[in-house]
């Protein structure tokens, strides 16, 4: 091969190789860009508040069996259970109207209360559609209500379970509409560390004992609170609109209870 030649076939074999090494340097360099974005993506998703949190308190959603089986509800809840599972939220309706929905989650008697301070003129009812969930929250959120006057309501197909009828409770009247899916059972408290069993009947106990006080300041007949200690945390006891007028859970329309009594 003559020097010119092989000079020229050196040379293109240089280039190629420098060539193939800018591609390969590239291709390293997007590939780090784009694990350090991923990364970042992901830190900023994990940081960032879903909105589809579960809050870490009991809360009961009716069992999905037959209508007409045994502790199936009388009608199923008109709100979807993703709906129902997440914090609850506050929206004034027209009507001077509190719309309350979703779990009652550590926290909610505080934005309820920042609620009442800001549209307290405005408000006439609270609206509850709940599975329940904190006790101490639904007590705060009731004794409140008491305190400013505002009657509570269930609308058709609205669900109050478990610790919602403790707020509902609260009213100065309270009415629920036909259909309205109401129902008590044991209530408790839920926490994180574990507890022995002697600790776990004492905390039962007060919370029972809590609950039991509260409703009769509210003026609720001690009947409903029997037929939620009857019942296991897992069921429901519904009550009928005759159970509900029996235990004052629900007034008549001419019945306004004053703010300091039950």
């Amino acid at each position: 091969m003559k020097p010119a030649t092989a000079l020229k076939a050196m040379t293109n074999i240089n280039d190629g190789m420098l060539m193939r090494g800018a591609f390969y340097l590239l291709l390293a360099a997007a590939a780090t860009f784009l694990v350090i974005d991923i990364r970042e993506i992901s830190e900023v998703e994990a940081a960032r508040p879903s909105v589809e949190t579960v809050p870490d308190v009991p809360t009961f959603l009716p069992p999905k069996i037959a209508p007409d089986a045994p502790g199936a509800p009388p009608v199923k809840p008109s709100s979807p259970e993703a709906v129902l599972r997440k914090p609850m939220t506050f929206n004034l309706i027209s009507g001077g109207v509190l719309y309350a929905e979703g779990t009652i989650d550590p926290g909610a008697a505080e934005r309820f209360a920042h609620e009442i301070e800001a549209r307290g003129e405005y408000i006439k009812f609270v609206a509850l559609n709940s599975p329940g969930g904190s006790v101490d929250d639904a007590i705060a959120m009731s004794k409140l209500i008491r305190q400013k006057a505002i009657g509570t309501k269930i609308d058709e197909r609205a669900l109050c379970a478990s610790s919602c009828p403790i707020v509902f409770a609260g009213g100065v009247t309270r009415t629920a509409e036909k259909d309205a899916v109401i129902g008590v059972h044991q209530v408790f408290n839920g926490g994180i560390e574990p507890v022995s069993p002697d600790q776990a009947m004492s905390s039962a106990q007060a919370v029972t004992a809590r609950v039991a006080r509260h409703l009769d300041e509210m003026g609720i007949g001690a009947g409903l609170w029997i037929h939620a200690l009857e019942t296991p945390p897992d069921q429901l006891y519904y009550l009928t609109p005759e159970k509900m007028a029996e235990y004052r859970l629900t007034t008549n329309a001419a019945a306004v209870v004053k703010p300091n009594q039950g």
